[in-house]
């Protein structure tokens, strides 16, 4: 699975809020209203951007040296890191068949009331990991 990072420039609004674009990647920008949200929101779009860009089985940019990139007044350069493997992790959503056992009269209760065993097991899950 495929590393990468590429620098990003921080452009403040002035209020708090940052506008990142990516010198490397054409048309990848995004914002924050913090910073925090805007290092997050960096991280979402770049992943979206290399994902696509490895999808179509296209090359990725050459990322630009952080030293060579000008800043004006009220920006400054960020360093932006993208791991295949965690991104695909978060945002695989695929759904991946399991096999489970449970007693045999739960498994007849739960089916006389038409549960759907899969949204349950899901929502259990999530509850457990504290999943929102």
């Amino acid at each position: 699975m495929r590393k990468e990072m590429y620098p990003a420039i921080f452009s403040s609004d002035g209020n708090g809020g940052y506008t990142i674009s990516f010198p490397d990647l054409l048309g990848c920008v995004t914002e924050g209203d913090t910073l925090a949200e805007a290092v997050e929101m960096a991280e979402d779009a770049l992943g979206l951007y290399l994902y696509s860009l490895s999808e179509d089985k296209e090359t990725f940019p050459t990322p630009t040296n952080p030293t060579d990139i000008q800043c004006s007044s009220g920006e400054f350069i960020g360093l932006v890191k993208w791991d295949e493997e965690a991104y695909l992790r978060k945002t695989d959503n695929r759904a991946v068949k399991k096999t489970l056992t449970i007693p045999s009269w739960l498994n007849h209760k739960a089916e006389e009331k038409n549960l759907n065993f899969s949204k349950i097991l899901q929502s259990a899950l999530k509850q457990e990991l504290g999943i929102v």
